[in-house]
């Protein structure tokens, strides 16, 4: 029993202590905490009240340098035309402090013998005296040499407008003041001078005396060298302060607020003794937070291990993005035909931009697009859009067809409503046509010795939207040296520090500067010149260029058509305009006989399939003559017929077993490098290659 009693005191002691213990620790905890949110409370109120009057006062100080600064560019822009009437400027500079009372001095500094007769130095200066009246004067001597100030050299020696540093103006306004210059230019642009306001550093004071954010409190404004302009403080050394500044970017002043902390800590003290007794309960308040706090820096270590890997694999999927892309120039450094570089910078570590180029059959297929919105599903979207251009253009020579494919797969399913601007090519590179389709892309630019112009594109519909879209085919001929600039909106829609775009005219401007450059050159040029007008703004989009120059010779194609009634009996026309072909290419007359009969077997199913019975029509056989190959494309308006679904010829089975059909394109197949369909606006075009 007496053992049981001593546990039960033991146990009772034990817990007794730990209820202490633990009511200590919740008081301590608590003052703490109340000592914690009320000085954070104070210092955002302080810093609430500082940045309003910072920015107030900032707002106000800079409508008059703006006026000062307006009142300048007006004087030196009404001076320009009048440069050789000098007695007039004095009517100029008092016209000038007559509407801008803030200024007190304005002077006009010429440069050295601008007018010989004033000598080495001339400077008519009109100050404003206390009592309102105007003084003139004319300064400039070896005791007041402007030409070694820094508001000359600003002004006149490097070009641009110039706040001065802070000076006692002895020979003028006899005060503290700043000076704004600007260059005065005569008519043809040269700088000749300089206009100068001055502005005065007591009103400056005036302007700061008034800042009080607490009574004890004190405001300065400093020059871009750090002088102190303003200062209503006797002495800057005050203890334990807490300091807000603003930036004027134009001038380069810096105001700044100083509050000594017992201002904003006075309240505080007052519940000093209140968070005394609070202590033994903010004690056990404090264990928590340490708790909490440890279970905070696992959980940011964790959400912080998950940051570095998400964006490692962000540069892992940019380094796959910019993978497909092509990177490497020249890309067929056997090609002499045509000359291609492209770029793509990405805004964010992945982008939705793409462009993409290779060649099938002399023609080059090239393609460039913007995907809607920006980061990882752009990306996504993006590497869809170039995998579906690769497939499709793979078995598909039309880019409408190519376009209308791409376009009703990406729209299928397509459930968070992105979409693609795009444009797709094919550059026949022996002749230099350039069959094209546009899906709401940015116009490509022509560049050729005679100028610069937009290649005349219909808008149609971004890729992604509306799955029943049928995009048009347009061609044009690509002369010999002539560019294709195609680029993405980041281009003309990039913007510098003003939110200001570099926009198609600067565009075309540059453009006109390239066109005989390499096409390497070419994107460097203008990326050089987007470069320097957007200046030190983030960029805001992905910017994407392409640049093909066409470097064949259409000079060496022979073009020649034979136009047919829809009748057998007009087939042996075929053999004479062969043997035309034949002297004019110089090929054997196997070779020719061999073209003979596959041009009369297609020729044979076109009059037969594609017009029936009793239809009258007519079948335009033209034949382009080129170095390294002859093209036949054979166009006819009858009904819509393909010879080349037409399923291959097992010659190996005996001719008991063969199916009836299909021997006349087994022919043509096995004598032609290339046969291909397709029909466009009512018309059947089949196309026999073959390569010499």
């Amino acid at each position: 029993m007496v053992r049981v009693k001593e546990s039960f005191k033991s146990l009772f002691t034990l817990q007794g202590l730990k209820l202490l213990l633990v009511a200590a620790v919740l008081l301590e905890a608590t003052s703490l905490i109340q000592f914690f949110f009320s000085k954070k409370g104070l210092e955002e109120e302080a810093n609430r009240r500082a940045e309003s009057e910072l920015v107030i006062n900032r707002l106000e100080i800079e409508k008059v340098t703006n006026m000062v600064e307006q009142a300048a560019h007006d004087m030196a822009w009404s001076l320009t035309d009048k440069l050789d009437k000098p007695e007039q400027f004095e009517a100029n500079l008092k016209q000038m402090l007559d509407t801008n009372p803030v200024i007190i001095d304005a002077a006009v500094a010429f440069t050295s013998e601008y007018y010989p007769e004033f000598g080495h130095w001339y400077e008519p200066l009109l100050a404003r005296r206390t009592d309102g009246s105007y003084e003139p004067m004319v300064l400039g001597s070896e005791d007041h040499d402007y030409f070694q100030t820094d508001w000359y050299i600003h002004a006149v020696e490097q070009g641009e407008d110039y706040w001065s540093e802070p000076y006692y103006d002895e020979s003028g306004g006899r005060t503290m003041l700043v000076t704004f210059a600007t260059p005065l230019r005569d008519p043809e642009g040269r700088i000749v001078g300089m206009v100068g306001a001055d502005l005065s550093l007591a009103w400056l004071t005036e302007k700061i005396v008034g800042i009080q954010v607490y009574p004890d409190s004190f405001s300065t404004l400093t020059s871009r060298e750090g002088q102190i302009m303003a200062c209503p403080a006797e002495t800057l050394t005050v203890a334990k302060t807490i300091r807000y500044d603003t930036l004027m970017e134009k001038t380069g002043w810096k105001m700044s607020i100083v509050i000594p902390e017992d201002e904003i800590y006075r309240n505080a003290k007052r519940v000093g003794f209140v968070v005394l007794l609070l202590q033994i309960v903010g004690l056990f308040l404090l264990g928590l937070i340490l708790q909490r706090t440890a279970r905070n820096l696992r959980k940011l270590k964790a959400v912080s291990d998950s940051k570095d890997k998400i964006e490692n694999e962000l540069k892992i999927a940019s380094a796959i993005q910019m993978a497909m892309l092509p990177k490497f120039f020249p890309p067929y450094p056997d090609r002499h035909d045509f000359d291609i570089f492209g770029t793509l910078m990405p805004a964010k570590e992945v982008g939705g931009d793409l462009f993409d180029y290779y060649i099938r059959d002399d023609r080059l297929f090239f393609c460039i697009g913007d995907v809607s919105g920006k980061g990882i599903p752009a990306s996504l979207v993006m590497a869809v859009t170039r995998s579906l251009f690769r497939t499709v253009s793979g078995h598909e020579s039309n880019p409408a067809r190519i376009l209308s494919q791409m376009n009703e797969s990406m729209s299928q399913d397509n459930e968070s409503n992105m979409f693609v601007t795009f444009f797709i090519g094919a550059l026949d590179l022996t002749s230099g046509l350039l069959r094209y389709c546009n899906a709401g892309h940015n116009a490509p630019l022509l560049l050729t010795e005679e100028g610069v112009r937009k290649i005349n594109v219909r808008p149609n519909c971004p890729i992604g939207i509306d799955e029943q879209m049928r995009y048009p085919q347009q061609e044009l001929m690509v002369p010999s040296g002539a560019t294709l600039f195609l680029y993405t909106d980041g281009l003309t829609e990039a913007e510098n520090t003003r939110k200001e775009l570099f926009g198609e005219e600067r565009l075309l401007a540059t453009a006109r500067t390239i066109s005989r450059e390499p096409a390497r050159e070419q994107v460097a040029i203008i990326n050089e010149a987007v470069h320097i007008f957007v200046g030190a703004a983030p960029q805001s989009d992905d910017l994407t260029m392409l640049s093909i120059k066409f470097l064949g010779d259409p000079e060496s194609i022979t073009d020649r058509h034979l136009l047919l009634q829809n009748d057998i009996q007009q087939i042996p026309q075929l053999a004479d305009f062969i043997e035309t072909i034949a002297e004019e290419s110089g090929i054997s007359q196997a070779l020719a006989m061999s073209l003979n009969l596959a041009l009369e077997e297609a020729v044979t199913n076109v009059i037969l399939y594609a017009y029936p019975d009793g239809t009258e029509g007519l079948v335009d056989i033209e034949a382009i003559i080129r170095k390294h190959q002859i093209c036949f494309n054979i166009t006819d308006s009858g009904r819509p017929f393909d010879p080349t679904q037409v399923a291959e010829v097992d010659t190996t089975l005996p001719l008991e077993e063969r199916p009836i059909g299909g021997l006349g394109i087994h022919i043509v197949r096995s004598i032609m490098d290339e046969v291909s369909y397709n029909r466009e606006d009512g018309h059947n075009f089949l196309r026999l290659i073959k390569n010499l």
